[in-house]
C-alpha cells in the first residue's frame, strides 16, 4: 500500500446491528487480547449481498487511509447460502487482495447470522434480553420452547430465538441490545468459528505490546 495510513482498521458491516456490535467489541481490546486500535465501522447500504460482492468497491477509496480492512456479514441472507462460510470469505478476500489491500484484509461470514454471537451462558445475556429474574430462566425456556435440546447450547435458529425471547420479555429489539451484549458478555471460550476467526485475525494484526502486558501485570 502506498502512502501512510492514518488509522489502524476500517470495518465494513451489513447493518446497524453489526455496527453497534463491532463498536462494542472493539471498545474492549483487553478482552479481545489486542492493543487499542483506531478504527471506523461503516454499514453497507445494501446489506449482506453487497458485503459479499461489492465490499472491494466500497473499501477501495480507503486503501491508503487504513492499515487493515475487515468485512463482516451474515451467511444467511447474503444471496449465496449454497456456499460454505469459508467459500464466501474467500470470495471477498480475493476481491480485496486484487483491489489494493494485499494481505491486509479479511472477511468474516457469520453462520448463520449475527444473533449466533448473542447466545452464551453469560448472565449478561439474560439481562440484555430482559430475562433477569424471570422464571423459567432463559436457558430453561430455550429448551422448553424447542430452540435447543440441551441447556447452554446455541440455538440452531439464533435470530428466531432472540426475537421470541425479546417478545416474551416485552423488551424492544434494537441495535442497543447488540451493543450492550458486545460490551459485557465474555468472549473467552466462544465456540463460534466465525467469531474465533474475527478474534484471531485481530490478535495477529494488533498484538499486545510487551509494555502493555507488563502494565496489566502491575510491573
Amino acid at each position: 500500500m502506498n502512502g501512510v495510513p492514518t488509522k489502524d482498521l476500517i470495518v465494513l458491516v451489513a447493518d446497524q446491528d453489526m455496527l453497534f456490535s463491532l463498536r462494542g467489541l472493539l471498545s474492549r481490546p483487553g478482552s479481545l487480547g489486542i492493543r487499542a486500535v483506531e478504527y471506523d465501522v461503516y454499514p453497507h447500504p445494501h446489506h449482506d449481498p453487497a458485503c459479499l460482492l461489492e465490499a472491494h468497491d466500497f473499501l477501495r477509496p480507503f486503501v491508503r487511509s487504513y492499515v487493515h480492512a475487515l468485512v463482516v456479514f451474515d451467511r444467511e441472507g447474503c444471496g449465496q447460502e449454497h456456499r460454505t462460510r469459508d467459500e464466501l470469505e474467500q470470495i471477498v478476500e480475493k476481491h480485496l487482495t486484487r483491489n489494493g489491500w494485499d494481505d491486509h484484509a479479511a472477511a468474516i461470514a457469520i453462520d448463520p447470522e449475527l444473533e449466533n454471537w448473542v447466545w452464551s451462558n453469560s448472565p449478561h445475556v439474560d439481562l440484555a434480553l430482559g430475562w433477569k429474574g424471570r422464571q423459567p430462566s432463559l436457558s430453561e425456556w430455550l429448551v422448553q420452547d424447542g430452540f435447543v435440546q440441551v441447556r447452554y447450547n446455541k440455538p440452531a435458529r439464533p435470530k428466531e430465538a432472540m426475537e421470541k425471547a425479546l417478545r416474551m420479555s416485552k423488551k424492544s429489539r434494537s441495535s442497543s441490545v447488540f451493543k450492550l451484549l458486545a460490551e459485557t458478555v465474555g468472549v473467552e471460550g466462544c465456540a463460534d468459528s466465525a467469531f474465533n476467526k474475527f478474534r484471531e485475525t485481530l490478535k495477529t494484526w494488533f498484538p499486545v505490546q510487551a509494555d502493555e502486558i507488563n502494565l496489566g501485570k502491575g510491573i
